[in-house]
């Protein structure tokens, strides 16, 4: 017997906690088909069977108001799962209940897995377990994704719904009289090629009569004949005939009632009124309108103390460990009598290009470990809580900081989450800026010049970077805004998690699938690309020559006196900011393999070969601000869906690089 289950849940009530619990580090991660939402899936046995955990998106419904939406449905929609386990978050139960709502009406198995019981009790509640199940028609069972406690009831729970799930009978909640002959007045027009049952019919004709576009557009092309719903505006209004208020905004409105209707006697405050929690008390200070940011910015000092301190220390070993690698496998290739080119090769090409961004390996692995220890906490949402209240001065939407957060890992993803904002024109600005956000990708950059140029004052250099990106993006979204005109603002609607312990387990597997992430690219883009600069840099169209008469040393040469005002004319670093287009960790690989020293020997070259404090400070503003990678530029003109925008922020962010390095050159020197 195999069983297929869906993870749903709102964002932060520890649905991925619960998967890894299950899963650990053996479950597959991709994409969607097409996009770039991630994708988890996990087997696991139980009592004989075989179960698929499918992590879906977080998500607080499904309406189809974003991607994680829409792709959640769709797979509840099309892939039928046996069992779907809503995560609920106990300590905001009315809230997370409204998505639970939407689950069980489309009449699938709905196992409720309440977590964060601890938590509530905290606050001086409980939660009738039996009261809630009456309420609902569905299985409760209390969890502790982080101490795993209620796991193993969970799964039992699985496997019995799974084999009754033909019995299953979710509730109807009454949508008045209005509304449900509505509903009925549509589903005696829907007439499909795949017969449902009449739970799913219901689901269908009550998003018809909510005016839903996906799944209007579905009906067409899987109904047997012309559908009324073609002109849906003559067979069906938006608003309730007589009320200002839709259809739509009606039936949400009998959710919450509904849930109303049964919160408070599921609900039980304990005989001691319930206190002001610790939690309240850290959000008073660290979401203050003045105290905020500045809480934020020793945040992110703590964050790259750590970093540097833990990451120094092992990149020490990494450097000495690949150093002593490659001086031995040079020796004994030699003693071998290898060919001087393919020594060549595996020393400078390849040992110089990958291992120059191995030994990078621990200080991203810290960087992570203290992002995630911040996410796990809770306290990047209250970070994006911050940062919103200042969206609406630069004239942008409040979710745009969602976007530009997540910049900090990866521009790509953090692109594609502009899908969130509706107006196109914020969503455009803020495809235009995020680049500006130092991802991890530059990290290695930082650490290679600050520890060269400025040991120990590392940290505050990093930091520093981290800043200017964020000012320049803020002052881009001003211009961008005065020339593009000002649009309507909405909000943030963000819900703040509970403040709870990091699972080290989810922070482990979070950090190895980054390191992970890293790892297979040292294997395959820097590796090749290593490769192939060690063959520009070693011939020319007459054979092998001296790197200085190379075709890489002619087209470092071509484009190197452009940079000479910033401070780094030379040849080779032109080069190594060309080959970063690629992907800006690529910079430190190339420089180990134009230089010729190794990664051992960068450190100290550096300072030989023309650099300065001034000119090694604006190096880093350049590779902050200049062309993103290949990858961003790709997920850019797919978004905007013009080549016209992908071009120009190509060109745009090359200037504004050029003359933020040129001000910092001038001043520093």
């Amino acid at each position: 017997m195999h069983i297929k289950v869906a993870l749903v849940g709102n964002p932060n009530c520890g649905k991925t906690t619960l998967f890894n619990a299950y899963t650990g580090a053996k479950h597959k991660v991709g994409n969607w088909p097409g996009v770039t939402v991630e994708k988890k899936e996990g087997l696991i046995k139980h009592d004989g069977k075989n179960i698929t955990l499918v992590d879906l998106p977080g998500i607080y419904s499904i309406s189809p108001y974003s991607l994680e939406e829409i792709l959640t449905r769709e797979y509840i929609l099309n892939f039928n799962p046996d069992t779907i386990i809503n995560i609920v978050d106990a300590s905001n139960l009315e809230r997370n209940l409204y998505l639970t709502l939407q689950l069980i009406e489309l009449g699938r198995p709905v196992i409720i897995a309440l977590n964060m019981i601890d938590v509530l009790e905290e606050r001086g509640m409980s939660i009738d377990i039996e009261e809630l199940s009456r309420a609902l028609n569905v299985p409760v069972i209390p969890v502790v994704a982080v101490s795993k406690k209620g796991l193993t009831k969970l799964l039992h729970q699985v496997i019995r719904s799974s084999k009754h799930k033909e019995d299953y009978k979710p509730i109807r909640i009454d949508y008045g009289e209005t509304i449900e002959s509505k509903i009925q007045e549509v589903a005696s027009k829907i007439h499909l090629k795949t017969p449902v049952n009449a739970f799913l019919l219901r689901w269908l004709s009550m998003k018809v009569v909510e005016n839903d576009h996906e799944i209007l557009s579905k009906l067409r092309d899987e109904s047997i004949e012309e559908l009324p719903i073609d002109h849906q505006r003559h067979f069906i209004e938006d608003h309730i005939p007589g009320q200002e208020e839709t259809y739509e905004e009606e039936i949400g409105k009998r959710k919450y009632e509904y849930i109303e209707s049964f919160i408070e006697d599921v609900l039980i405050a304990k005989e001691n009124k319930p206190r002001e929690i610790l939690s309240d008390k850290i959000d008073a200070l660290v979401t203050h309108p003045i105290l905020g940011i500045p809480i934020f910015l020793v945040m992110m000092l703590l964050v790259f103390t750590f970093t540097f301190t833990v990451g120094n220390y092992f990149a020490d070993l990494f450097e000495s460990g690949i150093g002593w690698f490659g001086s031995s496998l040079t020796r004994l290739m030699t003693e071998w009598n290898v060919a001087d080119w393919l020594i060549s090769l595996i020393a400078d090409g390849v040992i110089g290009g990958v291992g120059g961004i191995l030994i990078f390996l621990p200080n991203i692995a810290a960087l992570f470990i203290a992002m995630s220890l911040l996410e796990d906490t809770g306290y990047m949402a209250r970070v994006a809580l911050i940062m919103d209240k200042n969206m609406s001065r630069i004239g942008l939407n409040g979710k745009a900081v969602i976007p530009l957060i997540l910049g900090f890992g990866c521009t790509v993803p953090a692109i594609m989450t502009t899908r969130s904002l509706n107006n196109e024109k914020d969503r455009l600005i803020t495809i235009l800026i995020t680049p500006f956000m130092s991802c991890s990708a530059r990290f290695p950059i930082y650490v290679l010049f600050s520890r060269a140029f400025f040991p120990g004052r590392e940290i505050l250099i990093a930091l520093s970077l981290y800043f200017l990106g964020i000012v320049i993006s803020i002052i881009m979204a001003l211009l961008f805004r005065k020339f593009m005109g000002k649009s309507e603002n909405s909000g943030l609607i963000l819900e703040l998690p509970s403040y709870k312990r990091p699972a080290l387990k989810t922070t482990g597997i979070f950090v190895w699938e980054k390191v992970r992430e890293y790892l297979e690219r040292a294997g395959t883009i820097i590796f090749v690309a290593s490769v192939v600069l060690w063959f520009v840099l070693e011939f020319n169209f007459s054979g092998k020559v001296a790197m200085t008469e190379s075709l890489g040393a002619d087209l470092g040469r071509l484009i190197a006196p452009i940079f000479t005002p910033l401070g780094f004319g030379d040849w080779q670093a032109a080069l190594a900011l060309i080959a970063g287009v690629l992907g800006k960790e690529i910079v430190v690989s190339s420089m180990s393999v134009i230089y010729g020293v190794g990664e051992v020997g960068l450190y100290s070259a550096l300072s030989t070969i023309g650099f300065t404090p001034a000119s090694a400070y604006a190096f880093m503003v350049f590779s902050l601000l200049y062309t993103p990678c290949v990858a961003t530029l790709g997920v850019i003109k797919s978004e905007t869906r013009s080549w016209k925008w992908m071009w120009f922020s190509l060109g745009y962010q090359l200037l504004v690089a050029y003359v933020v390095s040129f001000f910092f050159f001038q001043i520093l020197k």
